[in-house]
């Protein structure tokens, strides 16, 4: 049996008219069997994370942010035609678990609740999807996917255990799509054995479909986007950017572990392990291929930019007379890794080791309390990290221009610098 999987983002379902058109891509399918990884709509997510926050912080307006986001996807299935009494009672099954954890006191982790309360955003996408697709004729099955992606207890990155998901995934959505031609279920979420809900991570449904992928042998994976493919810069931030018409999986990953968000980071892998191909694809243009990626080959690449905001330059010094040695590294990055920071450079000397990590000011605060008694910390923060992939030195000059270089290395494919803005000195 021949399946491809389909992802969509939430921009591809944002309103009504979105969920109109990534029906009628399912629908120009060509009699293929097709397994349905959907996001959230829109920025469901941002605001359902909102509702974690205002409930955690006890601001006493969870509810009234709940009913909001649950009035605007019932908004979206009236103008859909596809209202009634059936889809209705599932939305308030789905969103009443939310309720029951509104109404009581605070007694779980951040972590724990956050993924009980975003994990609605996918669900309910999803059956929008479903009846949709249903209202249209189309054969379509309906899946949990916390029914058969089950993970560790790490909340809000939880790593699959393909022992049990596996066998999981293939007898259920294989038997489901010989009985129908369309299976939907949720990205980004998966269950504990215990049923308790697990997210992967920010931006995670890529991932989930790889991991569908993989466990049915796919003839290939579509992640459907709003731009034309895999691009050398983002669009949003440059101008002239070209389209790659076709990528290594080795290139995919060094893009995605330097931080291109085209593609989660882990999605990659699975489908190298299979050889599964892998295209990124326009949304608004169905007939377009976008950019394949694939099996090694002998490809040549333009120079690719790849910008990470929101970054903070840490640097860590003994206080004593000692070197900074094997046994203070190896302590700074077991608090790194409880404290799940994402290192994106480093750089040691003998008497001091700096970090350049993601600036997420709380837990920037707890590694400097857990550390600070050993050690002096200064740090940077307000930076940008720019990894260039395939660069030159006018590429290079270009991106320094107007900034601070506070970090820089260079390796055989790639250079990374951290800067900082530099407002131009005027004369009087």
């Amino acid at each position: 049996m021949s399946v491809n999987i389909y992802k969509f983002g939430g921009a591809s379902v944002k309103d009504a008219a979105g969920f109109i058109n990534v029906a009628n891509i399912i629908a120009q399918r060509k009699d293929q069997k097709i397994g349905v990884v959907v996001s959230a709509t829109g920025k469901t997510t941002n605001a359902l994370e909102e509702v974690v926050n205002a409930y955690f912080q006890h601001r006493g307006n969870s509810k009234q942010l709940i009913d909001a986001i649950k009035q605007h996807h019932l908004n979206i299935v009236a103008d859909l035609g596809i209202s009634g009494e059936v889809i209705e009672e599932e939305f308030n099954d789905l969103f009443v678990e939310v309720d029951w954890i509104l109404e009581d006191e605070v007694h779980d982790s951040y972590d724990y609740l956050y993924d009980q309360i975003v994990s609605i955003g996918e669900l309910v996408s999803s059956k929008i999807l479903y009846h949709l697709l249903k209202s249209k004729g189309v054969k379509t099955e309906w899946i949990d996917i916390r029914d058969v992606l089950i993970t560790d207890e790490n909340h809000r990155e939880a790593k699959v255990k393909w022992d049990i998901t596996l066998p999981k995934i293939k007898e259920r959505v294989e038997v489901a799509l010989v009985e129908s031609d369309v299976v939907v279920t949720q990205g980004f979420i998966g269950s504990t054995t215990e049923n308790n809900t697990t997210t992967l991570g920010r931006e995670g449904s890529d991932y989930t479909a790889a991991i569908l992928s993989y466990c049915i042998d796919a003839e290939g994976m579509h992640i459907w986007k709003d731009v034309p493919g895999v691009l050398t810069a983002d669009p949003a931030m440059f101008e002239n950017v070209t389209k790659i018409e076709r990528l290594s999986y080795n290139e995919a990953i060094e893009m995605t572990y330097y931080g291109a968000k085209v593609i989660h980071p882990k999605t990659i892998k699975p489908l190298q392990n299979k050889n599964i191909p892998l295209y990124v694809r326009p949304f608004g243009d169905i007939t377009s291929m976008g950019t394949r990626i694939g099996d090694s080959g002998e490809f040549t690449y333009p120079p690719i930019v790849v910008i990470e905001p929101n970054q903070c330059l840490v640097h860590i010094s003994v206080k004593d007379f000692s070197f900074v040695a094997e046994q203070h590294i190896s302590e700074i990055f077991r608090i790194i890794s409880e404290l799940r920071l994402k290192v994106n450079m480093m750089r040691n000397t003998a008497i001091s080791f700096s970090l350049c990590l993601q600036n997420n000011p709380e837990k920037i605060n707890q590694f400097k309390k857990s550390i600070g008694n050993e050690f002096s910390i200064l740090v940077d923060e307000n930076l940008e990290l720019i990894t260039i992939r395939h660069y030159s030195d006018e590429v290079l000059e270009q991106m320094k221009k107007g900034k601070l270089t506070l970090m820089e290395e260079r390796l055989r494919d790639t250079v990374q610098i951290v800067v900082k803005e530099v407002p131009p000195i005027v004369r009087k």
